[in-house]
């Protein structure tokens, strides 16, 4: 039953979930519930009792119990759901709907969150009745007409984040015995979620091994060999050969204009996208599109 907590069909729509910012849902057997969404886009927190392998980034963790888990949509994980009986909450928001009328530090730089922390707690009865209650004050609340409910569930939410940073982090990490290709698979699988481009305004933010490198908490030098080693193929290439395709499906596949389709990919001036393309392509945008 792998990534049943991420990859199941959902009754509400994803545009709905864009729109808000914001979902609280209850996790049990019936996964046919689950919301689906683009983990690009959104953190997450889950609270669920089952036996369970997590893995974060280059790290693993087996748990047998009650956890608490906080999800970068920078950073990939998965989760395998081990046990036949589980249960849990989970939400899923932007750091726009936390951060509304807040200008602390991003959730980037949260101990819960940031690259290279420890992201998973085990909890004690206490504190699971605790948790539980705030997920079922959050369900009850994203339900209601309450004018302020928005501002309501934030509160509930940053409680959390707060009573979560007072506890030990678990520590029992294990290290992937075949460091290389788990590093590799973990840029692969960071670089397709960078695709599809959905907007002209948003820009592509990793270009470059070393984007990548930072993200995955690893050396350049170390992304490189092990990528090259695994695929036979350099992190330049793959990143290139992406961008490409992608520039490709929006010339022939939108109306957006090739100076919007060079910036969404990350080129500032629609010259440096026009060279860029025909020294991979032998041919320019424009031509293509023709």
């Amino acid at each position: 039953m792998k990534d049943q907590l991420e990859s199941q069909a959902a009754e509400l729509g994803i545009n709905d979930l864009k729109l808000k910012g914001f979902k609280v849902y209850e996790v049990n057997e019936d996964i046919s519930k689950i919301p689906t969404y683009n983990r690009r886009d959104f953190y997450k927190i889950c609270i669920n009792t089952s036996k369970s392998l997590i893995h974060y980034a280059d790290r693993g963790i087996e748990t047998d119990g009650t956890i608490l888990f906080f999800g970068n949509p920078h950073i990939p994980y998965s989760w395998e759901i081990i046990s036949s009986v589980f249960h849990g909450y989970a939400c899923v928001f932007t750091e726009e709907f936390l951060k509304a009328n807040d200008r602390s530090e991003s959730l980037h730089e949260s101990p819960l969150f940031k690259i290279g922390g420890t992201p998973i707690f085990a909890l004690s009865t206490d504190q699971k009745v605790f948790i539980d209650s705030l997920f079922r004050k959050m369900i009850e609340e994203q339900e209601t007409d309450y004018v302020f409910k928005d501002d309501l569930i934030r509160n509930y939410i940053n409680l959390i984040l707060h009573e979560s940073m007072k506890m030990q982090p678990t520590e029992n990490f294990f290290k992937h015995k075949n460091a290389s290709s788990r590093i590799t698979s973990l840029f692969l699988e960071l670089l397709e979620r960078q695709f599809p481009i959905e907007t002209k305004n948003e820009p592509l933010v990793l270009k470059t091994p070393q984007d990548y490198a930072q993200s995955l908490a690893v050396h350049v030098n170390h992304l490189n060999r092990s990528v090259k080693e695994i695929t036979g193929k350099s992190t330049t290439a793959h990143i290139t050969e992406r961008i490409i395709g992608e520039a490709k499906a929006l010339l022939q596949h939108t109306d957006w204009s090739i100076a919007d389709i060079g910036y969404s990919l990350g080129f500032e001036y629609p010259s440096y996208f026009n060279n860029y393309f025909k020294r991979l392509t032998g041919t320019i945008p424009k031509s293509l599109r023709m």
